[in-house]
């Protein structure tokens, strides 16, 4: 079958949502599937058998987009639904069905309606919370207009695919007669582990113990309250933060002296060095302060065979429980006794637990299992 898929991400990046798409990709591809992907034009170049880019027009200021709500997606969005709707139109006789990511939802329900194309909505977030979550507006007006149009093309998605149990249990409690697939993104690339980018990453801090933090720098992350946490750690605890934009790390380091023996901010690295850093520390973090979706380090994390703390919040709580991790109250000093407590015996408990629980349900076959299931009898074969 051949699949209209619309990203509107920077395809090929390495956060959240494009590594979803890659892996969705894959998958279908895996299956005997044909995609035609449209997305920014902004990402690294994805070369995969069946899979076609078209990427939409570059406005000449745009050389980035931020993760989250922005008004250089509102212009990216505009050049890439246009050419996204035009290739609907070409090719309404020869796609399957739409496959929409995030807001690209609306173009699915208006592709639908026009053109007779089922529609699958891929969504990984709920797009009035996401305005929430990034501060972009307290506005009930704007809030209640988002949850109406998140209304709309929920209804008239023909599937649906949620990354995360509370995503499941929303959409379900609002469409129980829906086809909702739970599809969690835990699909992740296995790099090897390089022994001597180890020694490097020990050599940081040398005799030191130390806790790792791999992701973004947002806000919602809590890397504020996670840098505050270093104050209530002895001084052979060490903490290596791998992510984020250089921006970012300075504007961190202006708001706070951090004793560069003990905390090392880095930028973002390859994704096959991840597998290497996370061996070459000791205790995994995950100090997010609010939110719902689960992040995708978790599901690393939790295979990983190393101790995880992470605050006791729904986006983690819905996937880690007391066995499977160290959940702490989001503070400073809750993270501190939690990082504490995964250097001992309670921390070697729950890595064992927690890495027997990841290879066993979040395993690549599972995966497309789980995919084939979303598009089983949809759309024209």
């Amino acid at each position: 079958m051949k699949i209209l898929m619309v990203a509107p991400e920077p395809f090929f990046e390495a956060r959240g949502t494009p590594f979803s798409e890659y892996y969705r990709i894959r998958s279908l591809l895996e299956q005997g599937h044909t995609v035609d992907l449209y997305t920014y034009p902004l990402g690294e170049e994805v070369s995969l058998p069946g899979l076609t880019v078209h990427r939409s027009l570059k406005p000449f200021w745009i050389k980035s987009v931020v993760i989250g709500p922005s008004i250089n997606k509102l212009f990216l969005d505009f050049f890439l639904f246009l050419k996204a709707l035009f290739a609907a139109w070409r090719g309404r006789g020869s796609y399957g069905y739409v496959h929409t990511h995030e807001e690209a939802g609306y173009l699915g329900a208006l592709v639908k309606r026009v053109f007779k194309i089922p529609h699958l909505y891929d969504m990984h977030s709920s797009l009035p919370q996401q305005m929430i979550n990034f501060n972009t507006t307290k506005s009930s007006f704007v809030i209640g207009l988002l949850k109406r149009g998140e209304g709309f093309v929920l209804r008239s998605a023909d599937r649906i695919i949620t990354i995360c149990p509370e995503l499941y249990k929303y959409v379900t409690s609002l469409f129980p007669e829906k086809r909702v697939f739970l599809i969690e993104n835990f699909l992740d690339q296995e790099y090897e582990v390089d022994p001597e980018r180890v020694k490097e990453i020990r050599a940081l801090f040398p005799g030191k113990r130390i806790v790792l933090y791999a992701g973004t720098l947002e806000y919602y992350q809590g890397i504020e309250i996670l840098l505050e946490a270093t104050r209530f750690l002895p001084e052979d605890v060490a903490l290596l933060s791998v992510g984020g934009r250089d921006d970012q790390i300075r504007d961190l380091l202006r708001k706070g002296e951090y004793d560069p023996s003990r905390v090392r901010l880095l930028p973002q690295v390859p994704k096959r060095e991840i597998s290497s850093y996370i061996a070459g520390c000791d205790v995994l973090v995950s100090p997010r302060k609010e939110g719902t979706n689960t992040p995708l380090k978790i599901y690393s994390y939790m295979k990983s065979g190393k101790p995880v703390v992470a605050t006791s919040i729904l986006s983690h709580t819905q996937i880690l429980d007391e066995t499977t991790s160290i959940l702490v109250e989001p503070t400073p000093q809750g993270l501190a006794r939690g990082i504490l407590e995964a250097f001992g015996e309670r921390g070697v408990s729950c890595a064992a637990k927690a890495e027997e629980y990841g290879k066993e349900h979040f395993s690549p076959e599972r995966y497309l299992h789980l995919v084939a299931l979303s598009v089983e009898g949809l759309g024209r074969s």
